[in-house]
């Protein structure tokens, strides 16, 4: 579904990605894992074109290299943020609109899809985002994405600050949108978490990529279990 071939990112003279290659194939959860600074985000932010960067990416058949944000996005990519950055001065239903924005005549259909999936949204529908949770705001952030009807929901970091309970109820949401048929690409410091739920798994380090194989095999080599898992 995603191939991106010689990806570099830069920040003024700053080479933050590093000629990495990489591919998402359909139907999986793909993660990146990595120490902070290892070039994750600035990968997420490359893909929807939100950083300087060069490198070839071809999205389900078709080359995005030059396209701007706002076409990628109606291409079929959804990025959900580091930090959730919900719309806190809206209500969660007015959030859920901003998420529609190419995908309007829809609305009603796909945001009635969300309260069910997220019953807490559906509770709190007419509050205003600012008054959630962290966890109710990752929830309405994944919701909002969503909204757009993505082939491919990147995630930046959806367990950053969120108490263990709540992180075991989002992961069991990732693997439910991966078997509906929506592709993920994962970017966790919860090295296990992600490798555990994942298919196919990539670890940056200083902006380029070390190891990559399947997450079942990842999560059991000295290298991961010593660096990342605290083992």
């Amino acid at each position: 579904m995603l191939k991106i071939t010689n990806l570099q990112v830069y920040y003024g003279l700053i080479k933050a990605v590093k000629e990495i290659n990489f591919e998402v194939k359909k139907g999986q959860i793909v993660s990146l894992i990595g120490s902070n600074g290892a070039g994750k985000t600035s990968t997420l932010q490359a893909i929807v074109n939100d950083v300087k960067r060069k490198g070839d990416l071809v999205f389900d058949g078709q080359n995005i290299s030059k396209f701007k944000t706002h076409k990628i996005i109606k291409n079929g990519i959804a990025l959900v943020p580091e930090g959730r950055r919900v719309f806190i001065n809206l209500t969660i239903e007015e959030n859920l609109r901003m998420g529609a924005f190419n995908n309007d005549e829809k609305f009603n259909e796909l945001k009635e899809k969300m309260y069910k999936m997220f019953n807490r949204l559906d509770q709190k529908r007419h509050d205003l985002a600012g008054t959630m949770s962290g966890g109710e705001q990752q929830m309405l952030a994944i919701a909002r994405a969503l909204m757009s009807s993505p082939k491919l929901l990147m995630l930046d970091e959806p367990s950053l600050g969120l108490a263990p309970k709540i992180i075991g109820e989002l992961f069991e949401v990732i693997q439910t949108l991966r078997d509906e048929g929506i592709t993920i690409l994962l970017v966790e410091q919860n090295a296990y978490a992600a490798l555990d739920i994942s298919d196919y798994a990539y670890v940056l380090e200083n902006g380029k990529i070390v190891l990559e194989d399947k997450a079942k095999k990842l999560i059991k080599t000295d290298e991961i279990r010593q660096k990342y898992l605290g083992a």
